[in-house]
């Protein structure tokens, strides 16, 4: 069983659940997925400017066993005419420094910068006829 102080995306427990139609909520997903063990969470990302959840959900189970009975059971399944995708959740990657701007490393101004050169010398290319 994972420790209290590991992730809990880390932990096997965790799972990304995807697929979901505009009429799933909350209660309506755990109902179809406490068959499976107690749940602890479930989070349902809403996209803010719509109004309504963006299609997928992370659902974390006590035990890891739980939430691999659950992948079993229900990735490819329906679930109000939605086919379901159920996997162990990952962690996102392109968030490792969640706490830090983007702007805040050399990195992205220097992409940035490199990526204002490439379109210049495009544009100049192009203007002279050169074919690439």
């Amino acid at each position: 069983m994972a420790s209290s102080s590991e992730p809990v995306l880390h932990s096997r427990r965790s799972l990304y659940v995807g697929g979901l139609s505009n009429d799933v909520n909350e209660s309506s997903l755990r109902a179809a997925m406490i068959p499976f063990g107690p749940i602890q969470s479930i989070e349902i990302p809403m996209d803010y400017a719509s109004g309504k959840h963006k299609g997928f959900a992370f659902v974390e189970y006590g035990d890891a066993e739980d939430a691999h009975e659950c992948i079993y059971n229900l990735d490819g399944s329906e679930l109000y005419g939605r086919v379901l995708s159920v996997n162990l959740a990952r962690e996102n990657k392109s968030n490792n420094n969640s706490n830090k701007a983007v702007w805040s490393t050399d990195e992205f101004f220097q992409t940035l910068h490199d990526k204002d050169q490439k379109k210049e010398v495009e544009g100049v290319l192009t203007e002279e006829g050169v074919a690439r």
